[in-house]
């Protein structure tokens, strides 16, 4: 059953990048717009059904609710206006590399240890986005700045795993992710608002894009995979998402005619690999 809801988080978390491109918005509104929309569900739902919960929390475990919601609002800020630059496998593949982050940072601060397994696998998943970003280093100044982005987003959403993991253990589902998620929302709204981006004036179908993509990547996606991580180390789940390329690619093959370079092709299938390889023994 866990590993059912885990696969569900990655399916629908490979939509997202298809999506975003679909939709004719600036990247930091449809980050907000993704947020907003899912907080809208979960926020009544978290407050309902965890409220005697959310109550006895600490400071501290308030403090690491907002570095969880502004890890998350950081990522989605850096990862979508990536795709403005690079591929969607590209973009993808480098922003679901973050397990080594999370390894590193759950054995500093969780405390968990990282059978060799998934190390193994970490490390050959890396070096699979090591061949597409040198694939992409021919490709102009552009391509690099995008993946230099998308590397930002995999480093936010490091911490946010390693926080929704001491958090997770604590809370129901909805109890976490209510403040998580609407606190990222109101976060990216302000600098919506700071800098001037465009909330309004766009086409229907733009409109509908937004509404897909906090709906099915954000409230189905990254739900199931914070619900995972009520059951299963960080540093698992996290490398299981890396397996989000491989659909995210196809996708945008499919979708966008986006045919991925032989480099990106190799690096994915050493990435699928490098996940097989951590998550066999489970």
């Amino acid at each position: 059953m866990v590993y059912a809801g885990l696969a569900l988080g990655v399916s629908a978390v490979s939509s997202a990048a298809v999506l975003i491109r679909l939709a004719d918005a600036p990247a930091l509104t449809i980050a907000a717009y993704r947020l907003v929309l899912a907080s809208i569900v979960v926020v009544p739902i978290g407050l309902a059904t965890d409220w005697s919960a959310l109550r006895s929390l600490t400071l501290k475990h308030w403090g690491l609710a907002a570095v969880s919601a502004a890890c998350l609002a950081a990522h989605f800020a850096f990862w979508i206006t990536s795709l403005e630059h690079t591929s969607v496998a590209s973009s993808v593949i480098i922003v679901t590399s973050n397990p080594i982050l999370v390894a590193i940072g759950s054995r500093l601060i969780l405390r968990e240890r990282s059978s060799p397994a998934v190390v193994i696998g970490i490390g050959m998943a890396l070096f699979g986005g090591l061949v597409i970003t040198v694939g992409d280093w021919d490709l102009g100044d552009r391509r690099l700045y995008g993946d230099f982005l998308a590397f930002l987003g995999a480093a936010a959403v490091a911490g946010y795993y390693i926080a929704g993991r001491s958090l997770r253990e604590r809370l129901s589902l909805f109890g976490y992710i209510a403040p998580v998620y609407g606190s990222a929302a109101i976060i990216l709204l302000v600098v919506v608002f700071v800098t001037d981006t465009a909330m309004t004036g766009f086409s229907l179908e733009t409109y509908g894009y937004l509404a897909f993509i906090g709906l099915v990547p954000q409230l189905v996606g990254h739900s199931s995979l914070n619900w995972s991580l009520g059951y299963l180390p960080a540093t698992l789940v996290s490398t299981a998402v890396m397996a989000e390329p491989i659909g995210a690619t196809l996708l945008a093959w499919a979708i966008l005619d986006e045919t991925p370079p032989v480099a990106t092709v190799a690096g994915g299938a050493l990435v699928l690999l490098g996940v097989y390889i951590a998550l066999r023994k489970r």
